[in-house]
């Protein structure tokens, strides 16, 4: 016999509480019922409930507060039918809103559609649980940053709620939706990613929504859509706040209705997709600026994951180099290399603008072009001396004195300016002397960023 579902209710009028008790009941809930956000609190464990209906305004403090203090969506309930009162709830992670009064059946809908949308996998077990306290499969750190991740992950994993994460480019974010999605009720079915930034803005609501036969130009036959591909899985968008207005009101939709409409059809059909999406940019700002809709930033920023910058994670920087140092010699099949003390010293002390992803391509050139079993720190191609020279001013005034450099340079072009600039007046030791780095590492850099050596000036 399947259990009830259960619905905590939390309404400081005695007669409304009881209303809604009842009407629940009727419809097969098991319901339980608190006055106050104190109340519920003390008396229950939040996250047994299915979902929590309550009101906004309430003593001591607000229903709002009931969100931050569990994954059990909330359903918020009000007589101030305001858009602005819904705008607030929903910025605080409420799943939705009703406006009081409101008819039975609009409430009963509500209920069921937010369970069914958030639905909650099973308890793990005592054994499944302990194994899920070691981090994530794919990712490595024990920082404090990366371990409040992990944890969250877990969590937001047991549910259905749609999940934001932020991260800089190159920190992991698809590995982090990949997480979420084998560890959800979902991971039978394969994950399906997408990266708005990557299809053609023209084309985007034909690749994620399909189109019909004859819907334009080119159009020779009916197209499913990524979205509906996901049915029944985690649809796993990176780079949202490259989607255009037009799709993202599509996607609003998605998340709404629970259906899709394909390019050129007047029909809709129902999914049942599980969304995460990933970004670098602020999207708050692109609110602001008109880039990004604000309903849809509200509806897609339930759970909120931040994934920690590599220069922020301490000694995680070092462990990770010899994990991916070690996975790429195997994947090369080459012999098993080490650092030197001098390469692990530039590992931790650069900046690693490009995070996770320049440390790996950073350690695969090293593999390659090593010639001893110990990776030299030239062989990295980063340096400490470079990384000083774009804060501090130099000392030498004449021609042959590195330019001062402009602040809002990358280390990259500062280093194709300078070379560009001074190899008509140097050879290649003085220039390498001047950066700071060696003539294999200018030689090396000049090969990556396209450079040209000056014939006349090769000693």
């Amino acid at each position: 016999m399947t259990a009830k579902q259960q619905v905590l209710v939390v309404e400081d009028e005695l007669v409304i509480r009881t209303a809604l008790k009842r009407l629940l009941e009727r419809h097969e809930y098991k319901v339980s019922e608190a006055g106050t956000v104190k109340e519920s609190m003390d008396n229950f464990d939040m996250d047994d409930f299915d979902v929590i209906i309550s009101d906004l305004r309430l003593p001591g403090a607000p229903g709002t507060d009931l969100i931050k203090a569990t994954t059990t969506p909330v359903l918020i309930m009000t007589s101030y039918s305001s858009i602005r009162s819904a705008i607030d709830s929903m910025k605080l992670g409420a799943v939705d809103y009703i406006a009081k009064p409101f008819e039975h059946n609009e409430l009963i809908e509500s209920v069921a559609k937010v369970i069914r949308e958030h639905a909650k996998a099973p308890r793990q077990s005592a054994k499944k649980s302990a194994e899920l306290e070691a981090p994530v499969h794919g990712m490595i750190g024990s920082c404090p940053q990366m371990m409040e991740l992990f944890r969250r992950i877990r969590k937001v994993a047991l549910t259905n709620s749609t999940v934001l994460i932020n991260g800089e480019s190159g920190t992991g974010k698809e590995l982090v939706a990949r997480a979420i999605h084998n560890l959800s009720n979902r991971h039978a079915k394969e994950m399906i990613s997408v990266n708005c930034a990557a299809i053609p803005e023209n084309l985007i609501e034909s690749e994620l929504f399909g189109h019909e036969k004859g819907a334009f130009t080119g159009a020779t036959a009916t197209r499913t859509g990524l979205v509906e591909a996901a049915h029944g899985s985690t649809l796993f968008l990176d780079e949202i706040g490259e989607l255009p207005l037009e799709a993202q009101a599509r996607l609003l939709r998605v998340l709404q209705e629970n259906e899709i409409r394909k390019v050129g059809s007047v029909q809709s059909q129902k999914v049942d997709v599980r969304l995460v999406v990933a970004t670098h940019r602020d999207l708050k700002q692109l609110v602001v600026d008109g880039y990004f809709r604000e309903d849809l930033y509200y509806r897609i920023n339930v759970m909120a994951l931040l994934i920690p910058p590599l220069r922020d994670r301490g000694d995680d920087i070092l462990v990770l180099g010899e994990a991916i140092l070690q996975r790429t010699c195997k994947r090369l099949k080459t012999k098993m290399l080490s650092l030197s003390d001098e390469a692990r010293r530039a590992i931790f002390n650069y900046r690693w603008p490009g995070n996770v992803r320049e440390l790996e391509n950073a350690i695969e050139r090293a593999v390659v072009l090593a010639e001893e079993l110990e990776i030299s720190e030239e062989l990295l191609a980063i340096d400490d001396e470079v990384k000083l020279m774009s804060v501090q001013k130099p000392e030498l005034q004449n021609r042959q004195s590195a330019p001062e450099p402009i602040e809002e340079l990358s280390l990259e072009e500062y280093f194709q300016r300078f070379v560009l600039e001074h190899q008509d007046i140097m050879n290649e030791t003085q220039l390498a002397k001047k950066l700071g780095i060696s003539r294999k590492c200018l030689w090396e850099r000049r090969q990556r960023f396209g450079i040209p050596r000056k014939k006349k000036h090769q000693g």
